[in-house]
């Protein structure tokens, strides 16, 4: 065998796993495009076991359209990551890998500026049903949303559970207590933590048990539902009440091309199925934060409220911190202020969203 024969030998040879794989991949997507008997499957892939709140979420959508058109529909889910990748879910979706999917733009570091820093706009919006309504109200008629989604139908925005601080050793019971302490936050939490003085970091949740009980930070911002999802419950004692505020996003998608191919009655089924998504969403989120913190007071975690001069000092270093990421979308020609203050401009005093999206 020559040499240069060997070489491209062997290339092929390197090669083909990721071939089959992807060979696979698109088997897959193609047998859920097919229509047998009158019924269009289609897959939904998420990275979350089907016992997770998002899960059973996604089961009562999925009960919901299959009922809805009579079975002409069929849904077919692929849990745990199986098929869908956490980090390239919009792209894979694009690129008709699986039908339907998770996805999580806040956390895409390109091509999702607005979406991304939006998320930090929500300060008073105290339900979930309110972060999706003003998610909805900004993104209505700013085409700028509608470009970093391209090839993309939203099939559900998602909210999420306002959380507090969990601690290991040392409770927080005001701002003050945080002076020193290495508190794992959002990226978005980074520069309120450093200007309260304490030393923020940011690294997977999957990492934070370890982290916790190791005693690498001494705390994290999140809900009470991780005391049971994380187990954090083990290497936690201490948990403060306050309103860390949380954004909307777009989380379940489809493929742009394959929304097209569908009916239009098939299409009418799963537009009618968003409102129903999200509402699922959100009581499975309130369900899994009931759960998390029943378990948290059986192995003896304290919880403390912080004082309310406290949480009014929070929120304006919150909308500060917003507002300066609002004007930083400037360098990539995107109105970030615009949005910023339509989002002021909806949230009312008493946390429900009176949408003022053509406010100039």
């Amino acid at each position: 065998m020559s040499r240069n024969r060997a070489s491209r030998l062997r290339r092929l040879v390197a090669v083909l796993p990721g071939m089959a794989m992807l060979a696979g991949l698109l088997s897959v997507a193609a047998c859920a495009s097919s229509k047998q008997d009158g019924v269009t499957e289609l897959v939904y892939a998420t990275p979350y076991s089907p016992a997770h709140p998002f899960s059973r979420a996604d089961q009562r959508w999925m009960k919901f359209v299959e009922q809805q058109s009579g079975g002409s529909l069929r849904i077919r889910p692929s849990w745990s990551g199986a098929l869908l990748s956490s980090e390239h879910s919009m792209e894979e979706l694009r690129h008709g890998v699986v039908d339907i999917g998770l996805i999580t733009p806040i956390y895409v570091k390109g091509g999702v500026h607005l979406i991304r820093i939006q998320s930090g706009f929500y300060s008073g919006a105290a339900s979930i049903e309110s972060q999706v309504a003003l998610y909805h109200c900004m993104a209505a008629g700013n085409p700028q949303f509608d470009r970093e989604l391209e090839g993309l139908k939203v099939l559900a925005v998602q909210g999420g559970s306002l959380p507090g601080i969990v601690t290991r050793d040392k409770p927080v019971r005001t701002l003050d207590d945080l002076k020193g302490m290495r508190i794992r936050v959002p990226t978005e939490l980074l520069n309120v933590m450093r200007d309260l003085g304490a030393d923020p970091v940011n690294m997977p949740m999957g990492d934070v048990y370890s982290a916790l009980a190791k005693g690498v930070i001494d705390g994290l911002v999140a809900p009470t539902d991780t005391f049971r999802a994380l187990h954090l419950s083990e290497v936690a004692k201490y948990y403060t009440r306050m309103r860390v505020w949380r954004g909307a996003y777009p989380a379940r998608a489809m493929g742009m091309k394959r929304w097209k191919s569908l009916t239009d009655a098939q299409r009418a089924v799963l537009d009618a199925g968003a409102p129903v998504w999200e509402q699922a969403l959100a009581e499975e989120n309130r369900k899994a934060l009931d759960e998390g913190w029943k378990l948290a007071e059986k192995t003896g975690v304290v919880a403390s409220e912080l004082p309310a001069a406290d949480q009014q000092r929070f929120d304006a270093l919150y909308l500060q911190e917003a507002e300066r990421n609002a004007q930083s979308l400037d360098r990539y020609g995107i109105d970030g202020l615009k949005v910023f203050r339509i989002s002021r401009a909806s949230v009312a005093a008493d946390g429900s969203v009176t949408c003022r999206e053509k406010m100039e």
